[in-house]
């Protein structure tokens, strides 16, 4: 795939892991992003050795149909996603109490 002159992701949203699971060298990441008010869940893979960090992204055709009803551009989204999600721009809020001492990004 070539790069997009214009790749980025314009539109502000916030990104939320719930959970994390995983060892030294891939976490299973579950989260949602927040769009206009709306929660849209995403399931990810993260891996951090040979080559360095990747993300395997999971967005549903639920989801990218909900981000194009929203007049958005749900590759450009995922691939921002994908970015925010190796960075660590994301917020950690266990779906259960007690459940912080899991999370491990």
């Amino acid at each position: 795939m070539q790069p997009d002159k214009n790749s980025e992701f314009f539109h502000p949203y916030t990104v939320v892991i719930t959970s994390s699971r995983g060892g030294n060298i891939a976490s299973k990441l579950r989260g949602y992003i927040l769009i206009n008010d709306k929660k849209l869940h995403f399931n990810a893979l993260a891996f951090g050795r040979i080559g360095g960090h990747n993300i395997n992204l999971n967005l549903s055709k639920k989801t990218i149909a909900e981000v194009t009803r929203m007049g958005l551009d749900g590759e450009k989204l995922s691939l921002d996603l994908q970015r925010k999600l190796i960075e660590g721009d994301v917020i950690l809020k266990p779906n259960r109490q007690g459940d912080m001492n899991k999370v491990t990004v």
